[in-house]
């Protein structure tokens, strides 16, 4: 058997295609392809407006600049994720707060935030970035409760779970990134993410005020629109179309539009991908009943992205090399973010959180991509139950 990753992009020849249209075009940034993209993006995930950006973490660094997040701003964030998640609060230089997560999901435990909110003055903490961890969306319903009660923004990270959905408790149905419930959300177009496009992100939101903020913070912090204007003119040479404003200090965060272009023709196949991945999931969920191989099956009200696959199991250690022996890529979840030493040195330790590191202790990511054909499935859930016994 060849090599099988734990993830993998599909490039098609209409993808290609689409890039060599650009490549034979006027523009290869700041053209037509970025906004097409950003309006199909919104439309997708059924939210007002999109902002396509360079890529996840330079998402989520803009949306805490535009969140007012400055020195001294206190934000709350799971342990178990990829580290941009509470990086881009140390960017903008704010203080990291985590709390544990639930060990049926591992997602961020509602429960563990409230407390730790509570633990505090009120006023202490300004926002929460929930994590739809591996396609798992958050309950934002309840988060947006609780944010609201302490007057705190929201911020969803959704780079593993555009597509998905859940059902809040009045039954309203929610999906990730949609702007009912979060302020701010983010997605990723790395080339293992649903929607690849080499690199690449966006933000979504039903806000207009952050829209603007944030379509002007990817750019430098300079825009050319009159409207925009806040000085006045005062009798220097004669403005004309060259004017411009730099106005705050921002980034070049922009999307170029070949990978615009890439990103929109892979969006216009998204569901049917999408469909493949709940397709392996249900064969994995099947394959792993009543084996000592633990999985994590969401109930009917919540719609799984599955950007990953994720077992637990007792020797992770083992069956990880074992995989390998066998040509499966599988890989690892995430170590803790607090266990980082960059993040050690602010006092995190061992034992902080001990739902997160037992779920660290044994979680594995199995192959989990559109095109993992059945036999090749077939030959990961063999090599697994082979190592446990199963």
């Amino acid at each position: 058997m060849s090599i099988i990753p734990y993830g993998r992009q599909h490039i098609t020849d209409e993808d290609i295609a689409a890039v060599a249209d650009v490549l034979r075009g006027p523009f290869l940034t700041q053209g037509p392809h970025i906004g097409a993209f950003e309006t199909a993006f919104a439309r997708y995930i059924g939210c007002n407006y999109a902002v396509a950006v360079a890529n996840g973490t330079a998402a989520l660094h803009l949306c805490c600049m535009a969140l007012g997040v400055t020195e001294g701003t206190r934000v709350i964030t799971t342990p178990i994720t990829f580290s941009a998640s509470a990086n881009c609060v140390r960017y903008c230089g704010g203080e990291v707060h985590f709390a544990d997560v639930d060990p049926k999901t591992a997602l961020l435990d509602i429960n563990a935030v409230r407390t730790l909110i509570e633990q505090h003055p009120k006023g202490y903490f300004s926002g929460i970035i929930p994590v739809d961890f591996a396609g798992y969306p958050v309950d934002l319903a309840a988060f947006r409760e609780l944010a609201d009660e302490h007057g705190l923004w929201i911020l969803e990270d959704s780079c593993h779970s555009p597509g998905g959905s859940f059902t809040d408790s009045q039954g309203v149905d929610h999906r990730c990134g949609d702007g009912s419930l979060a302020d701010l959300a983010i997605f990723s177009f790395h080339p293992v993410k649903h929607i690849a496009a080499g690199e690449g992100g966006m933000i979504t939101t039903n806000d207009e005020a952050l829209y603007k903020h944030l379509m002007r913070l990817r750019t430098h912090g300079i825009t050319n629109k009159p409207n925009e204007f806040t000085e006045p003119y005062s009798g220097e040479p004669e403005r004309g179309g060259w004017y411009m404003e730099l106005q705050e200090l921002g980034y070049n965060y922009r999307l170029t539009d070949m990978q615009a272009a890439l990103g929109n023709s892979q969006l216009a196949r998204a569901e049917a991908m999408l469909a493949r991945r709940q397709e392996i999931a249900k064969r994995y969920d099947d394959a792993f009943a009543g084996t000592p191989v633990v999985t994590i099956v969401p109930p009917a009200s919540v719609s799984h992205a599955y950007h990953l696959y994720v077992v637990q199991v007792d020797d992770r250690k083992g069956l990880y090399d074992f995989l390998r022996t066998r040509n499966i890529m599988a890989q690892v979840h995430y170590i803790p973010v607090h266990l980082m030493p960059y993040y050690r040195q602010f006092g995190w330790k061992p034992g902080d959180f001990p739902n997160a590191e037992r779920y660290y202790a044994r979680c594995l990511s199995l192959p989990m991509f559109p095109t993992l054909t059945d036999d090749e499935q077939v030959y990961v859930i063999d090599s697994v139950k082979e190592f446990t016994g199963a």
